[in-house]
């Protein structure tokens, strides 16, 4: 007999084309990052760093979108956003309905999405295209970074997320630097999982994307995410 975990890993696998494998620590291989949503970014900073012992940084604002964030590492190529409403701007552009309304409402911070790397966006975008799945995008995106420096970014978003345990997509700019390079070091993602009523539905939609996670069966559909610090372990969830 083989573990339910197990046969939902091969089942994925024989979806994939090409195949792709989880990382080493059982995480998404081509997880970007993960977004920890908070009705006030300095909350956010002090909860992230209470439970982990490692101080997010000041990553910057979003024009446009209203929001503005910090950045926590977690290793090669992987972060943790904190986002949450900038006080300065108090509109948002249309590729991003509700988002800044939905992080004002939050009591306590919680997952409110992930990103996924696919390599050339745009070439994603006609692969999704083809395959009959909807998309919107790719738009471009930047932000300033308090020591100056401007990050740039494609990003592309399904059309229906699942109620946002589906990835958005992104693709980092040649000259701009991964924010996981310079960021506040000392913590890694344990674990990542998505929970779902229809854990086998689901499956198939990730390896139609060519994504890699392991999906669990929940009353509703959930992101699960454990970082662990040099102080404790912190469970996330959406």
């Amino acid at each position: 007999m083989i573990s339910r975990r197990t046969f939902l890993l091969l089942t994925t696998a024989t979806l994939l084309k090409p195949a792709l494998s989880l990382s080493t620590e059982g995480t998404p291989g081509l997880l970007d990052h993960i977004l920890l949503g908070c009705s006030d970014l300095d909350a956010g900073i002090a909860f992230v760093e209470e439970h982990t012992g490692v101080r997010p940084a000041f990553g910057g604002v979003h024009p446009g979108r209203g929001t503005r964030n910090a950045i926590l590492s977690l290793g090669e190529r992987r972060y943790l956003e904190v986002i949450a409403p900038d006080p300065k701007q108090e509109s948002e552009q249309s590729h991003a309905p509700g988002e800044l309304a939905k992080l004002k409402e939050l009591q306590t911070p919680r997952l409110v999405g992930w990103a996924a790397h696919p390599g050339n966006v745009e070439s994603f975008a006609a692969k999704l295209r083809e395959a009959g799945i909807a998309s919107q995008g790719p738009w471009p995106g930047s932000r300033a970074r308090p020591d100056g420096r401007i990050l740039k970014w494609k990003s592309l978003a399904l059309a229906d997320d699942r109620d946002g345990v589906l990835p958005f997509f992104i693709e980092w700019s040649a000259d701009s630097t991964h924010p996981s390079v310079d960021a506040p070091a000392g913590c890694h993602l344990e674990g990542f999982t998505v929970a779902d009523p229809d854990p086998a539905g689901l499956s198939k939609m990730f390896g139609r994307l060519g994504i890699d996670v392991i999906v669990d069966r929940g009353e509703r559909a959930q992101l699960r995410a454990r970082i662990v610090g040099p102080k404790a372990g912190i469970d996330l969830t959406s």
